[in-house]
């Protein structure tokens, strides 16, 4: 049975968390027109749609703004269903050429970081593509980081890290949950 642990972030330190790493973005893109945002479904969507309008209220820079669907590029695909719900990946520009934010709610082993990268590789070749978490909670698999990271926290591979959202949860905050 899972419960609390503590809380990470409530409701007003994600949203500040979430302008500060759009700040990041916009330094390290201060050179460009446009900035190409892609949420990995399920929560790094609705975490991108802020970050990119953030982006878009702290500079002149525009973002062009995605969906990203990882499902079939899952290595542990067959361990939750033999009939997998595959939604649709909605990025409605090309990704030929141009540097990719993919953002995601929690970076873990890194293995839905790299089914990521492969979904996106499949359609197109981007000249660069960043990984934007919200919260980096170590216990790494595979060698992959985020290039932008709210928050570390360090957890215990017993805990969980649940990001909820308004979308899905009715509610906005980061908690830990504990399996007891």
């Amino acid at each position: 049975m899972l419960t609390v642990k503590s809380a990470i972030l409530d409701a007003q330190s994600m949203e500040r968390t979430l302008i500060r790493i759009a700040h990041q973005i916009i330094e390290k893109c201060d050179d460009r027109k446009t900035v190409s945002v892609i949420g990995i479904r399920r929560r790094g969507v609705p975490l991108a749609k802020e970050i990119a309008k953030n982006i878009e209220l702290y500079s002149d820079i525009k973002t062009e703004l995605g969906e990203l669907d990882i499902t079939l590029y899952r290595d542990d695909l067959g361990e939750f269903s033999e009939q997998p719900t595959v939604n649709s990946t909605d990025i409605p520009f090309d990704v030929n050429g141009k540097t990719i934010i993919l953002v995601d709610d929690v970076l873990y082993t890194g293995r839905t970081a790299r089914a990521a990268i492969d979904a996106l590789i499949a359609l197109g070749r981007p000249a660069c593509i960043k990984l934007c978490v919200l919260i980096d909670r170590g216990h790494r698999e595979l060698p992959i980081r985020g290039d932008f990271v709210g928050k570390n926290v360090p957890t215990s591979k017993k805990e969980m890290i649940s990001v909820r959202l308004p979308e899905y949860d009715g509610v906005k905050d980061v908690i830990i949950l504990e399996n007891t």
